[in-house]
């Protein structure tokens, strides 16, 4: 064994059908997990899920469902458990951002739902998987926030307010949840080239605009944010908790 090794142990991730979840997906699953693949999209979670099998044979399975349906999400923890048995790890990476503009703008509907995706359906999730993780003696819970939690801006105003509160749903989590062995914890990338971030980089002249201010002058790839799931799901992120890892290519330095 590893400080990194995951053997044995089962990974709901959702929003695991492509870019971030699916590269923390395909981590998890070369560092012996078995994996669980989630989002709205039956076909495309399907499509990813053989893609994993055939690389790590029976350990990936999918199992669609919309953060924003609180049936779905315990539909999505019942198959885990009775396909995989009992999840041990849970990826909340889903989320949403229908609006690019200021807050002056967004009407109550939008707010909410983006709340709602962002941080109520992680509360749901996370008190539908930790009894069986009480029960089992420990767990691991990583929520994917945002550097947009960290600082202001004219134009993501309600996910950046989202994002924030998950950095804080870990804090209160990791007091309610460390006394059965259970760690909550955040990571928190900058701008990763993914489809979900497309609008801010998916010119030339806009990633260039994006990396400008970053030290390490480029952008993230999923890849990038794949390696810290893995850490704090694994033995190495042992005696961490309730933190928000900030990857972001030296950024918010």
């Amino acid at each position: 064994m590893t400080l990194f090794d995951l053997t044995g142990r089962t990974a709901i991730i959702t929003g695991s059908s492509r870019g971030i979840g699916r590269a923390i997906a395909e981590r998890m699953a070369e560092h012996g997990a078995r994996v669980v693949i989630s989002s709205r999209k039956a076909e495309a979670c399907e499509a990813t899920a053989r893609a994993i099998d055939a690389a790590w044979p029976g350990q990936a399975i999918a199992v669609p469902a919309s953060i924003s349906s609180k049936a779905d999400l315990q539909r999505l923890v019942d198959t885990t458990r009775e396909r995989f048995g009992p999840a041990d790890i849970l990826v909340c990476n889903a989320a949403s951002n229908p609006v690019y503009g200021p807050m002056a703008d967004l009407d109550d509907a939008t707010f909410r739902k983006v709340l709602d995706n962002n941080v109520v359906a992680n509360h749901w999730l996370i008190h539908m998987a930790a009894p069986e993780m009480k029960a089992r003696g420990g767990g691991a819970i990583v929520i994917v926030s945002s550097t947009a939690g960290l600082r202001g801006t004219p134009v993501l105003g309600a996910y950046a307010i989202s994002k924030a509160a998950d950095m804080q749903l870990v804090r209160n989590l990791a007091h309610e949840l460390s006394p059965h062995n259970i760690r909550v914890n955040c990571i928190a990338p900058g701008l990763v080239k993914t489809d979900f971030a497309k609008a801010l980089w998916d010119t030339p002249e806009a990633e260039q605009r994006s990396s400008r201010d970053t030290p390490l002058r480029r952008l993230g790839e999923p890849d990038d944010i794949a390696g810290a799931a893995v850490f704090l799901a694994s033995r190495a992120g042992g005696w961490m908790t309730g933190q928000s890892i900030v990857i972001d290519g030296g950024h918010t330095a």
